[in-house]
This record gives structure tokens, C-alpha cells and sequence, in this order.
């Protein structure tokens, strides 16, 4: 079996050589934005991030496995890799509990001015801020309640947090108040302090938090995304900053 890695994981040498003590035969490339040099009729396997966005996946005649080092799967040509009954596996719930401790981090540092002071420590100023936030008692709304989402309600409940969601297919789950159809979104950012983003980039969620969407939030809200980037219009995002539409943002 030929199997591909690529540098999207960074493998350590002892990891690489228990590999090779499988049998199989690995090859590797460190930055899989390059075109591939060499001939990949043969390959078996690979393990990869975007390396189909740069390299012609029909050049892989022999491919049967692809295992992602993403949770998404927007970055490979899906409908083709099922046609050719390719096996293809993502890394949900690898990432769950890092970005859901990320999103938490990213409400603190807006609630809690870190910056304001990183800056005046820097320029050894003692200045105090009086304009800082708790999230206790915040209404906390994850978009996407899949295991990153519901990773970041479990946290976000222990910080005393009232925790809702919204779905593309919403289901019953104790982390949540209450889980919403996608359909009443508008609704629930208007009550939201906080709006965290977790779910898929596809057609349908694309472009979702344009400007008409962001409208919806309230002046002291603040959005995290911690999904693609494409599922948010940033110039609206940018427009709707600049105006104080929004408190603040972090994007992943």
C-alpha cells in the first residue's frame, strides 16, 4: 500500500518511523499548496487538508482512502470522491474541545479589555477601566450545535451563561435551553450578548452573517467565529464594527 502525508499534520520523526514500520510505503510532502513533482497514479491513501484544492485529484487513479485533518469537508471535491466510492473521513470532534476553550477566550478578551491593558503595560501606563463585562448571567448563542458547538455550551453553562442554539437540524441536548431551527435566527440574535459560530460552510450557510444578519445583533454583542471564515461577510463585519453596531469580534 502507498500511502501520502502531507504537512498539514506535523509529524515528529519518531511518529514518521513507526509509521514506515507498518510496511506500507509512505511518502510525504511538506507543503501540499505545491503541485505534487511526482507520479500519484499509485497511491493508495492520503492524509490531507487542501491538498485537492492544488493537485487534480483524478490524478490519483488508484486513490480508496482519504483521511482529512480538518473537521470540514469544503476543501475536497466531495460529489467526486463519492462517484468513486473513495472512502473519505474527517477529524470531528479532534478539535471540539480547543476551539470551545478559544471561543471563551476570545469572549474574555473583548468583556474584559485585555488588550486596553496589554497596550498600557506595554507603555508602562496605569490606567484603570471600569468598562469591563461579565459573562455570568450572559445569553450565549452557539450557531451549529454539533460537538464543537456543544462544547462550547457546556463551558460557556459553567460560567453561569443562559445557553442557547440554533441548527440546521436541531435536536434535543441538556447543554442547551433550547436549540432553534435556522429559520428563526434573526429572532434569537436579537436576544443573544454573545454569538458563537461553529457550523459547516456550505451552500446554504456561505455569506449567512452578511449585513442584514448582523443586523439582528445587539450593539453590546460580540461574535465569535470559530468556523470558516466564509460563513461571514467581513466587509459587512467590518461596516458593522466601524459603526458600533457590534461590541466586538474575534475570528479564528
Amino acid at each position: 500500500m502507498k500511502i501520502l502525508l502531507t504537512g498539514a499534520y506535523k509529524y515528529t520523526e519518531g511518529q514518521l518511523s513507526r509509521l514506515k514500520a507498518l510496511g506500507a510505503d509512505f511518502l510525504y510532502v511538506e507543503d501540499e499548496r505545491e503541485e505534487l513533482s511526482f507520479d500519484v497514479s499509485a497511491v493508495d491513501a492520503v492524509v490531507c487538508n487542501g491538498l485537492f484544492l492544488y493537485n487534480d485529484i483524478k490524478k490519483f487513479k488508484n486513490l480508496k482512502f482519504i483521511q482529512l485533518t480538518s473537521a470540514g469537508l469544503d476543501r475536497v471535491p466531495a460529489e467526486y470522491i463519492k462517484s468513486k466510492n473513495i472512502s473519505l473521513f474527517n477529524a470531528r470532534g479532534v478539535y471540539s474541545v480547543p476551539m470551545a476553550e478559544f471561543a471563551v477566550l476570545g469572549t474574555l478578551l473583548i468583556y474584559k479589555k485585555s488588550f486596553f491593558f496589554r497596550e498600557n503595560q506595554k507603555n508602562h501606563v496605569w490606567q484603570k477601566n471600569r468598562e469591563l463585562f461579565e459573562l455570568c448571567g450572559k445569553t450565549v448563542l452557539t450557531v451549529g450545535c454539533g460537538s464543537v458547538g456543544s462544547e462550547c455550551a457546556r463551558r460557556y453553562k459553567a460560567l453561569g451563561c443562559r445557553v442557547l442554539g440554533v441548527d440546521l437540524y436541531p435536536t434535543e441536548n441538556e447543554l442547551y435551553e433550547k436549540i432553534y431551527p435556522l429559520s428563526v435566527l434573526p429572532s434569537i440574535l436579537s436576544v443573544s450578548d454573545a454569538v458563537i459560530l461553529t457550523l459547516p460552510l456550505t451552500d446554504e450557510t456561505r455569506g449567512l452573517f452578511d449585513g442584514e444578519m448582523l443586523s439582528h445583533m445587539k450593539n453590546t454583542a460580540v461574535l465569535i467565529n470559530i468556523s470558516r471564515g466564509a460563513v461571514v461577510d467581513e466587509d459587512a463585519l467590518t461596516a458593522a464594527l466601524s459603526e458600533k453596531k457590534l461590541y466586538g469580534a474575534v475570528l479564528d
